[in-house]
């Protein structure tokens, strides 16, 4: 069977039985799931080792590098066990679940009545916190990564957007964003990952690395405010959210000049929350590795 059909089904049997489990038993389950996949997971296991060693400094005690490795294996498992619930969740159970902090910067961000840019890195979990938005009655629109098989997409999606999310995947045309911040709405993006190998080249934790960029230059564009947001997961598997004040950005003109002064303030932010918890960043693509075309490989 196809690889990618097979995790098709996978994510349909998890769907269909995880709801299904206590949140102690299925935490307990997830955390376990997260050791097997640090076992058996070089590639991945690599990459977060090679992110840490960049957060914690070349000369990081080994142990601690592996321990935190660990924690972030269990961390994300604990996500897919959220994803997987998280149409079963009451707006209620949601509510109980998440404390904001910081939400006067959403309301005060679209009073300016341009839209709302939510930046987020993959930190902690979003599932869970970003329904906070919807459960409160914001529009929001998710640019999302477009898995494979178109089924599996589909499938997932169906999962975040149930309390009335929309999403439209990478790849696609991204009208909706200008339209939706036309209406005085709230778009999502991610501040990490880079699907597009484009972005701009920064110092992030005192290393070159290309970090996606589209959100400030769509800021600067349209003139919507841009809040980075972070969805931190407690010890007893409910949330906090910290949403910042808007980022200070300046626009004199100089598209690049103005993206790159953005871009730094950003990463501050980043650096603040992922250094202080570097548990929390699930982040298992190699963020420091640079493509052929910066390297000349």
């Amino acid at each position: 069977m196809d690889q990618s059909l097979l995790s098709y089904y996978v994510y349909r049997l998890c769907g269909a039985v995880m709801p299904l489990l206590p949140p102690r038993l299925g935490y307990a389950i997830s955390s376990k799931i997260g050791d097997l996949a640090y076992a058996g997971s070089a590639t991945s296991r690599e990459n977060v080792h090679d992110n840490l060693r960049h957060l914690l400094g070349p000369q990081g005690n080994p142990g601690r590098i592996q321990e935190v490795a660990r924690q972030i294996f269990r961390n994300q498992a604990r996500n897919y066990y959220d994803l997987f619930r998280v149409a079963a969740l009451s707006s209620e159970q949601i509510e109980r679940l998440v404390t904001v902090r910081g939400w006067k910067h959403v309301e005060q961000a679209l009073s300016a009545g341009k839209g709302l840019i939510v930046v987020t890195p993959h930190f902690g979990s979003m599932d869970i916190v970003a329904q906070m938005f919807a459960v409160r009655q914001y529009p929001v629109t998710v640019v999302a990564e477009h898995l494979r098989p178109e089924k599996l997409y589909q499938y997932v999606v169906s999962l975040r957007a149930s309390k009335g999310i929309n999403f439209i995947p990478i790849d696609s045309f991204l009208r909706p964003l200008f339209r939706a911040l036309r209406k005085n709405e709230i778009i999502g993006l991610a501040a990490d990952r880079n699907l597009t190998e484009t972005g701009m080249l920064v110092e992030f934790f005192g290393a070159p690395a290309l970090l996606p960029d589209g959100h400030i230059q769509l800021a600067l564009r349209t003139g919507a405010r841009l809040v980075l947001v972070f969805g931190m997961r407690r010890p007893d598997n409910t949330f906090e959210a910290f949403i910042e004040p808007p980022l200070a950005l300046e626009n004199r003109g100089d598209l690049e000049h103005d993206t790159r002064l953005g871009m730094s303030r950003l990463v501050t932010v980043l650096e603040k929350y992922i250094g202080q918890h570097p548990e929390q960043w699930v982040m298992f693509q190699p963020v420091w590795k640079l493509p052929s075309y910066l390297t000349g490989q």
